[in-house]
């Protein structure tokens, strides 16, 4: 952990990132490699990296559908995946 590191928790696990990472940084660094459920119920993931695809989706402090590719990490942010349901 570097001293201009933050902590954001990742669907309840704390993840120390650098500060102005990206939160698909953070997902990366929590082995977090789902951002949500297609509605066949596949495991989908950041795909563009630049917001286009919408296959970053997450819920960030409680609002979903924030794009994980496009959004900065801020300490204490809370992210929830949709690893095991909808974000």
């Amino acid at each position: 952990m570097a001293t201009d590191d933050i902590f954001v928790q990742v669907d309840g696990r704390p993840v120390a990132v650098a500060q102005g990472a990206s939160v698909i940084a953070a997902l990366v660094l929590a082995d977090s490699l789902c951002t949500r459920r297609s509605v066949g119920g596949e495991a989908r993931f950041a795909f563009c990296g630049m917001g286009y695809c919408q296959e970053c989706r997450v819920s960030i402090d409680g609002r979903p559908h924030r794009l994980a590719c496009q959004t900065a990490c801020r300490a204490g942010m809370v992210i929830a995946t949709g690893a095991g349901s909808e974000a």
